[in-house]
């Protein structure tokens, strides 16, 4: 994966902030040094964008763009870690790159507090290495599938309901070990569910400790990608019932080209 140009090296501050990820064979300095070199964006800064964007910070990611048009309310502080109450109707990338501030002074936090869309996001979406789309409605998720796809920008898309969770990797202009290219979002789901089938967090409710599972898992998709150590989830569905605790992994591939 190409990415941005290089940052200036890590200074004694960063090195002293990282050593843990920097002892770590698969990474190590170079690894490190690609993770401040990073753009990554998500896409929602609720419950699975707050959690990655604690996590792509604390691990100095150099970049962090967050895209969310939203408010911070009350019912969001059972899971949106990244807001206090204090908060309370402040837009939630405001409020959120200030914390990221707080947390990592050495990470540059890009605030988009629009919706995405097929005007905004293909400028968007082009600008970042990676994209974490954490949104909470299938309209977005495809189209943040059809944007990425088009860009060639790898994407990890995170879905939550209840006590569950999901998680692929999403990397279509990349072929597989048989040659065939990468499965594409609409392999997985060919098209979306009909509106008002699938009910909103606000009504099925969701337990908060899942969006933190489901966020932080898609944080180290992202990192993986980026430093460029062990295997994306690029053709694997991970499902996650925190109920009953138990993880399942389904395959899936592009289907083969018809013939001529």
């Amino acid at each position: 994966m190409t990415l941005s140009p290089s940052p200036p090296p890590l200074s004694a501050d960063e090195l002293g902030r990282y050593a843990r990820h920097i002892v770590l064979p698969e990474i190590g300095g170079p690894g490190q040094q690609r993770l401040k070199g990073s753009r990554v964006l998500l896409v929602g800064a609720g419950g699975i964008g707050s959690p990655a964007a604690l996590y792509l910070a604390a691990a100095g990611v150099g970049t962090i763009g967050l895209v969310d048009d939203d408010h911070v309310s009350l019912s969001n502080l059972q899971r949106q870690v990244l807001f206090e109450t204090t908060d309370l109707a402040r837009p939630k990338v405001e409020a959120a790159a200030e914390a990221l501030g707080r947390l990592n002074p050495h990470v540059a936090i890009e605030a988009h507090p629009v919706r995405l869309d097929a005007s905004n996001g293909p400028a968007l979406v082009s600008r970042y290495d990676v994209v974490v789309d954490g949104s909470d409605n299938f309209a977005t998720r495809f189209l943040v599938a059809d944007l990425c796809e088009a860009a060639r920008v790898p994407l990890v898309t995170v879905a939550v309901q209840r006590f569950s969770g999901s998680l692929t990797t999403l990397m279509p202009h990349r072929p597989g070990p048989d040659g065939r290219l990468s499965p594409r979002y609409r392999d997985l789901f060919p098209e979306p569910p009909p509106e008002g089938t699938v009910p909103t967090c606000a009504e099925a409710g969701i337990l908060g400790v899942v969006t933190g599972i489901m966020g932080t898992m898609g944080a180290a998709e992202a990192i993986k990608l980026v430093a460029d150590v062990g295997d994306p989830m690029v053709g694997r569905l991970l499902l996650v019932d925190i109920l009953r605790m138990r993880f399942e992994e389904i395959r899936y591939r592009r289907p083969a080209d018809p013939s001529p």
